[in-house]
């Protein structure tokens, strides 16, 4: 099941109240995205959020199609909330307007680190064929 994971350039100086943020934030109100047909294609299993400095890392860890899920959670009123009060405390402003769906799937596409890596038990040497 893999990761992936999305960069925040933060004020240094706003690292607690963007931490504050993140605590407090509304969970989707279903982990399960779906393709525009309404078909389930994939579902979100869990989240992380780090901050040092000047950088928020949000990581993702998920099943399915990964290009679902900006729309999924741009469909969130609670990705919504978030962004209009992380927006100030952001070092740059976001290029796109992220309080639309389409604007907030366009941001996330962009946001997206480039994965170096992913290792987890399943893949481990040790553990193939046992099952």
């Amino acid at each position: 099941m893999p990761y992936a994971a999305i960069s925040y350039r933060i004020k240094p100086e706003r690292v607690e109240q963007v931490a504050e943020l993140f605590a407090g934030f509304q969970r989707v109100n279903t982990p399960v995205f779906t393709d525009d047909d309404g078909k389930e294609v994939g579902r979100l299993l869990g989240t992380a959020v780090f901050v040092q400095d000047d950088v928020l890392v949000r990581v993702i860890h998920y099943e399915g199609d990964f290009a679902q899920i900006g729309r999924h959670m741009g469909a969130q009123k609670g990705v919504h909330i978030l962004e209009e009060k992380l927006a100030p405390h952001l070092a740059e402003a976001r290029e796109t307007d992220t309080r639309t769906v389409d604007g907030f799937t366009s941001h996330f596409r962009s946001s997206v680190m480039r994965c170096v890596s992913q290792l987890s038990i399943d893949t481990h040497p040790q553990t193939q064929g046992q099952n």
